[in-house]
């Protein structure tokens, strides 16, 4: 599928598509959280991005569930929102030297990452409904649930567990 190609010629082909798309976000973020992990600081930080990689696999399985379900094979389409919020959030870490607003620029990396999927998913979501893919649709909730707790974590530990503080008071 390509900009000027006309591949999408139905929304069950527009369902598929984004399906596609979010299959190749979710093994992107696969790829990039060890490394936002190895970077991180703050301990409740590290756990929390950990606990999320454990779940963002699970996700790709539910993901993988879903083109069965559809009759696909699972495969993924290039998707360049997130390359390109993961590019962003690898290059503004790279000039950060302190370690406490490194930390919160990967708090903001990474709830950048969770809105993505949640736009994603609640709309390959709503497409299912309409679409009467009833099947998939409590595989698309759980990882939906999943992102949006996520979220709320990183909400966490940026507002309540010091992260954002202890940023601001850093040189």
């Amino acid at each position: 599928m390509g900009i000027f190609t006309k591949d999408i010629k139905t929304m069950e082909d527009l369902l598929v598509h984004g399906l596609q798309d979010i299959y190749y976000a979710e093994q992107q973020i696969i790829k990039s959280l060890p490394k936002m992990i190895d970077k991180a600081t703050n301990r409740n930080l590290v756990t929390g991005l950990k606990a999320h990689l454990e779940e963002t696999n699970k996700q790709v399985e539910r993901l993988q569930k879903v083109f069965e379900k559809l009759g696909k094979e699972p495969s993924g389409t290039q998707c360049p929102a997130i390359d390109g919020i993961i590019r962003e959030a690898d290059e503004t870490a790279g000039e950060i030297e302190d370690k406490a607003v490194l930390d919160a620029a990967l708090v903001a990396a990474a709830q950048a990452v969770e809105h993505y999927e949640i736009c994603r998913y609640g709309t390959l979501i709503a497409w299912a409904e309409r679409l009467g893919h009833d099947e998939i649709v409590r595989f698309l909730t759980t990882n939906l649930n999943e992102e949006k707790a996520a979220n709320s974590k990183l909400n966490t530990v940026a507002l309540r567990k010091g992260v954002n503080a202890k940023a601001s008071s850093a040189a």
